[in-house]
């Protein structure tokens, strides 16, 4: 070895750009909000290789698990270009739960991937925070996550995340059941554009003039915080309704493809949607997105949710009592369409009323 070589500095992680003691010191200021979301099953405990769960203590007889894993697309980068941290948690658990949920499960736990250039612990506080609000919302216990710190791979700032979920259903109650023409579709309320259609929405508003701080013209607030309403989580109000109402035959969350790609995944070849486009109780967030963006009908349905974020398929002659359950448990249903004789595709009649 030279002795330039020898008198060169050692080097250190946190040299690189990794500082090991920030992460260490977020782990201990995450403990709190981990144990907030406990439930049967879950032990609490974080730190070791893997989180355990113990499904034995759920009360499940014949279980089968579902598992769903996702992310919020470039919604995240509004945050990240805000400042407002504190609800897209809530988001990322919200796409994964409401995944589960359609095939009849209930969300045990949860799993979260944190990724940055430069760990801020300010901010993963915040997102961390929001994702355990979530998992309470959903019933499901956040039984750990990873938190990589990457220089190089990401600009000043910027951090992604990705969600892993796993719930149970008795092998007998997985949804979908045989579906069948002259069943209801009814339709749950979403809570604004939830995760999806985030790179056309940033599209509009460049064209809008407008900047994040601006009035919100779609509500109160700003317009980063009325794009930043998180995703509404269905858990409770989808797993009571199956309680009380076993002729419950499908599900289907409204997310990227809108009502036009995401029903037909619950239909059999020989059954179509018919939607009546006049039913679809529209946000105003969708009739500015649409105006300002000059987007055609199609586009929108096929894009968004257009205000509607869930479907329920049920018998016409249960309609009633499955919707008075979805209404006291804080859910907005209504008919919005009927299943048909077709080829396992989504028709439409009437027209939507953007106003």
């Amino acid at each position: 070895m030279s002795d330039k070589e020898h008198n060169k500095s050692p080097l250190s992680y946190a040299d690189a750009g990794v500082d090991i003691d920030a992460g260490n010191s977020l782990v201990n200021s995450i403990k709190p909000l981990i144990a907030a979301t406990m439930r049967s099953g879950a032990d609490g405990s974080i730190g070791g290789f893997g989180g355990v769960f113990d499904i034995a203590a759920t009360g499940y007889k014949d279980p089968l698990l579902v598992a769903a894993n996702d992310g919020v697309g470039t919604k995240l980068k509004i945050a990240i270009d805000t400042g407002l941290h504190d609800t897209i948690g809530i988001d990322l658990v919200a796409m994964c739960v409401n995944d589960l949920v359609v095939q009849g499960a209930e969300p045990l736990f949860f799993l979260d991937y944190f990724a940055t250039g430069k760990l801020d612990n300010g901010v993963a506080e915040q997102v961390i925070a929001g994702i355990a609000k979530g998992c309470t919302i959903a019933g499901c216990a956040l039984i750990g996550g990873e938190t990589a710190e990457m220089p190089g791979m990401y600009n000043e700032g910027d951090y992604d995340l990705a969600g892993f979920s796993v719930g149970a259903v008795e092998r007998n109650d997985l949804l979908p059941k045989t579906v069948e023409a002259g069943d209801v579709i009814l339709g749950l309320s979403s809570s604004g554009v939830h995760s999806n259609g985030y790179s056309l929405v940033r599209r509009v508003v460049e064209r809008s003039g407008l900047t994040w701080d601006d009035a919100s013209p779609v509500g109160d607030g700003t317009l980063a915080e009325a794009l930043l309403e998180p995703t509404r989580i269905y858990v409770r109000g989808l797993l009571a309704a199956l309680k009380a109402h076993n002729s419950i035959k499908a599900f289907a969350h409204i997310t990227g493809g809108g009502l036009t790609e995401n029903i037909p995944r619950v239909l059999p070849k020989n059954v179509s949607a018919e939607i009546d486009l006049a039913k679809l109780s529209m946000p105003p967030v969708f009739s500015w997105v649409k105006s300002v963006g000059s987007i055609e009908d199609s586009e929108m349905l096929r894009t968004f949710n257009c205000g509607t974020g869930m479907i329920v398929v049920v018998p016409e002659a249960d309609v009633e009592a499955v919707t008075s359950t979805l209404t006291a448990e804080g859910e907005n249903a209504t008919i919005i369409g009927r299943l048909v004789e077709g080829d396992g595709e989504v028709t439409t009649v009437g027209a939507v009323n953007w106003s």
